[in-house]
Parts: structure tokens; C-alpha cells; sequence
């Protein structure tokens, strides 16, 4: 079976997991791992000199274990242990697309850890300018919580370090506005990975 490895990345609350979710739900042989899952324990997390715990960097994450979760899957599809669902949207554009698995690894540092950027098929980087994503951050509750001035001291900053980084030296990652709306976002991404099947399906023929 050939596998597709879709990459949904960006910013914080950019709106990752939930585009991932439905994208699952319309596409056939789909699975999704999150890089959230990764997390170290709060007790590994570095805090700096301000007394921010630094957990929008790679060492707060288990990046190894992320990547051998990855390699796994691609080795045997179905090693999540999900069972797949029909697609929702069952149409002419996914038939013979049943012998491709598609996993989408949603998170928010995808592309800067060197081992991941060779198993992409396909990379997405959601992005929101400053302000809306402070009022986003803000509704949300987090398990360590936000302390004042997290995000202006941390949060926004390594976004930014690592989106510059991006910028400079990866090429082929499509960018999307996370302030467009689900429904237009889900269709410019569900309308690329379609493509993207049928590439791979004529490219084994």
C-alpha cells in the first residue's frame, strides 16, 4: 500500500486540529498524529530567566519518539490502531484511492526539526497575524496555564524565530490564512490533497 504523509503546521491556534479532524472525516484511509502528544513532562521543560517555561522550542518535545511514531506508521498503516472510518464525502474525485493510507501530523513545529522534513508528501503552514491570535490564545485553557505575558515573551517570539527560519530555507510548503474561514480552508486543502493522490496513484501505474 503507498502512503501519503501530509504535514498541517503554523502558528498557535491557528486552527491545526481542527482542520486535521475534518480533513480525517473526508478523506479514505486517513489517520492524524499530533505533535502535542510529544510534549515532555512539565518537570523537563527548561524555564528561563523570567520564569516562563520554554515549551515552544524542540527540547520540549520528545522529537525522536515523534518521528519513529511516524516511521512506524508508515511502515504498517494501520499501527495507530484506528479503525477508518468511510468518508464522509465519498465522490468520483477519491475512487482508486483506496490502496493509498494518508496520515496528516498536525502541530506547531514541524518543519524545523531536520529527520521529519524528508517524509513529507505535502506541507501546510497555517499563519495569523498578532493580534488575532493573542485574542485566540486568550479563550483557550492551558494545562500549565498562561502566565502574564507568555505570550509576548515566549510564545510570539519563537513563532516568529521559526516561521523566519522557514522562510529562509524551506521551500515547497504552501502557507494559509488562518483567518479564512473552516469551510475555505478545509476545501483549498481537501482540492490539494486530491491532486496530490492522484499524482501518486499515476506516478505508480
Amino acid at each position: 500500500m503507498k502512503v501519503l504523509v501530509i504535514g498541517l503546521g503554523g502558528v498557535t491556534n491557528g486552527g491545526k486540529t481542527t482542520l486535521a479532524e475534518k480533513l480525517k472525516k473526508m478523506l479514505p484511509n486517513c489517520d492524524i498524529i499530533s505533535q502535542d502528544d510529544f510534549f515532555k513532562p512539565e518537570s523537563e521543560v527548561e524555564t528561563d530567566e523570567r520564569g516562563f517555561k520554554l515549551y515552544d522550542v524542540l527540547d520540549a518535545l520528545y522529537m525522536d519518539e515523534m518521528v519513529k511514531s511516524i516511521r512506524n506508521w508508515m511502515k504498517s498503516p494501520t499501527s495507530l490502531g484506528v479503525v477508518t472510518q468511510e468518508p464522509q464525502n465519498t465522490c468520483d474525485n477519491l475512487k482508486d484511492t483506496e490502496d493509498v493510507s494518508i496520515l496528516i501530523v498536525e502541530g506547531f513545529l514541524l518543519y524545523n526539526y531536520e529527520p521529519l522534513n524528508e517524509l513529507w508528501n505535502r506541507r501546510y503552514f497555517l499563519t495569523l497575524p498578532y493580534e488575532e491570535c493573542k485574542r485566540r490564545r486568550s479563550t483557550r485553557v492551558y494545562q500549565p496555564a498562561d502566565t502574564p505575558g507568555y505570550f509576548d515573551g515566549h510564545v510570539w517570539p519563537m513563532y516568529l524565530k521559526y516561521k523566519n527560519e522557514l522562510e529562509e530555507n524551506a521551500s515547497n510548503i504552501v502557507y494559509l490564512d488562518g483567518t479564512k474561514s473552516q469551510e475555505e480552508l478545509l476545501s483549498c486543502v481537501y482540492s490539494d490533497i486530491i491532486q496530490e493522490l492522484k499524482k501518486l496513484r499515476e506516478g505508480s501505474k
